[in-house]
């Protein structure tokens, strides 16, 4: 099969350039290795290379709009589908958590409060931003409607360990990591909960329940955090298409490269 694979625009990639191009290099490498003819592009280079020839498969970390819009009118099979990476903005998560009835953070700040960009991904450190108190949090909120952001999500913060999720529901493919336990960080937000205890909690739940919200937004590649309190409760705080997989890459590639159909 003629399989073409497009790189995510750097905007989308803060501080993870290079591990969002590895997992795909990766995904690569395997297709390469089954004998299929593999293409990877820049986001910025769709258009031109859509034009001139018709894949039979696309794995896509593309989130620019025009990007979604050429996907959408393809014709061909993508993963993440242009409609799922449409769905992933958090003010859409946000509600389809509520009707899936899906724990995350509500109600008054007592330790904080969390301001969140909710109609795109996260693209600057700006965009995901804490307030230690209702002043500080209107000092957040009034420099993030100063960028011209309108849409925004705030969320009390909760105190817990911190645990990244990472799933290929059709690969049978699910694993959770804690990032204070290997350093590994975006933006250096994780250690605000402080180093994790390993607080016991319901793995199987949170997988069935990021499974029901990854067929609810469309995405078959998926990745996202949760935090689990010290009584074992859970409260989803993120969910995205397709992350970098920089704890379980490896497998991760393999279990990616199997949705190739």
């Amino acid at each position: 099969m003629k399989i073409l694979m497009i790189r995510r625009a750097e905007q989308f990639s803060p501080h993870s350039v290079e591990n969002d191009r590895a997992i795909l290099e990766a995904v690569a490498l395997r297709l390469s290795q089954q004998g299929h003819a593999v293409t990877q592009v820049d986001e910025a280079a769709l258009a031109s290379v859509l034009a001139a020839d018709t894949p039979d498969f696309i794995f896509s970390m593309a989130r620019l709009p025009e990007s979604l819009r050429l996907l959408g009118a393809s014709g061909v099979r993508v993963v993440n589908t242009p409609q799922g990476v449409s769905q992933c903005a958090r003010r859409q998560v946000q509600a389809l958590m509520t009707s899936l009835h899906i724990p995350f953070p509500a109600g008054e700040g007592l330790h904080g409060y969390w301001l969140k960009r909710a109609d795109a991904a996260a693209q600057t450190e700006a965009d995901v931003v804490f307030a230690s108190d209702s002043q500080a949090l209107a000092e957040v909120e009034a420099a993030m409607r100063a960028r011209g952001i309108r849409d925004y999500i705030i969320s009390p913060h909760v105190e817990g360990d911190l645990v990244k999720f990472y799933g290929v529901p059709a690969a049978g493919f699910f694993r959770c990591f804690y990032p204070t336990d290997d350093g590994l960080s975006k933006f250096g937000l994780e250690y605000r909960n402080g180093q994790a205890h390993h607080y016991p909690f319901d793995a199987a739940h949170l997988q069935i329940k990021a499974e029901a919200l990854a067929a609810a937004v469309g995405l078959e590649v998926y990745g996202g955090d949760c935090i689990v309190t010290a009584d074992g409760n859970w409260f989803m705080i993120d969910f995205n298409d397709w992350p970098s997989f920089s704890r379980c890459r490896e497998e991760a590639a393999e279990a990616i490269a199997s949705l190739v159909n």
